[in-house]
């Protein structure tokens, strides 16, 4: 009854051409809006300590916390991972192998299949750059080659966490066998923000997939790729990062 009440008396104040209605409508706004009058000569450098102790306290997590915490979960770990914005979600039965100078956004999940047999691997090379909002769902085998990027947004499927049959899936059960499939990025591929990899999908060394794209079939070697689904757009010259190679 109160948080009836409550909703009735807002919707009041926001809908009725009452004048009390009108004054507090407007008085709620005035407070919203309230602002400290804000002298660069003062707030410029409180921001820049501002700045400099979250990225202090930040750098004390990362070390102390975020990337033993991490590291602890995998099954090899590389040297010199660099986690930001915290710890990546891990969730399912799932085999994580990572190599060197690998830079990982903690908004970022990686999920193995329940009911994969063996379980499901991710292997990641070194010098890769998985951003923000990322997941890559690993129904067999996921692989990141070396010098691979991938931007916010991104989605590797390699499962679809549900069977096609309305039936099956009103009744909880996982997807089919054939529903899955193992991703493979080769070296210096780079996916652009919110780009979709279906299960299956092989993408060739130095391949660029446009943003928004979704990928449903493997693309060649060194080609700018975009669409949905994705279909070569033409190729690119090619400057492979030899220097990066182990």
């Amino acid at each position: 009854m109160t948080t009836l009440s409550l909703h009735q008396t807002r919707h009041w104040i926001k809908s009725s051409p009452h004048p009390l209605a009108r004054t507090l409508l407007h008085t709620i706004k005035q407070i919203r809006g309230a602002e400290i009058p804000a002298p660069r000569l003062l707030f410029t450098p409180l921001y820049s300590g501002y700045r400099l102790l979250q990225t202090l306290l930040s750098t004390i997590t990362r070390t102390l916390l975020w990337t033993p915490l991490f590291k602890g979960r995998l099954q090899e770990a590389g040297r010199n991972l660099y986690l930001y914005g915290g710890i990546p979600y891990i969730s399912g039965p799932l085999q994580i192998e990572l190599g060197d100078n690998c830079r990982i956004s903690g908004q970022t999940t990686f999920s193995g299949r329940t009911t994969a047999s063996p379980l499901p691997l991710l292997k990641v090379g070194s010098n890769v750059d998985i951003s923000w909002m990322t997941t890559i769902a690993v129904g067999s085998r996921v692989e990141l080659h070396d010098n691979v990027r991938i931007a916010g947004g991104g989605l590797l499927a390699g499962y679809p966490g549900h069977p096609l049959d309305a039936r099956a899936r009103a009744a909880g059960l996982p997807e089919l066998d054939e529903q899955v499939g193992a991703i493979i990025l080769e070296k210096d591929v780079w996916l652009a923000t919110g780009v979709y990899v279906m299960a299956g999908v092989h993408i060739g060394r130095g391949t660029v997939v446009a943003a928004g794209s979704i990928v449903t079939h493997d693309l060649p070697a060194g080609v700018l790729a975009a669409g949905a689904p994705a279909r070569v757009i033409r190729p690119l010259k090619q400057t492979c990062s030899e220097h990066h190679e182990t």
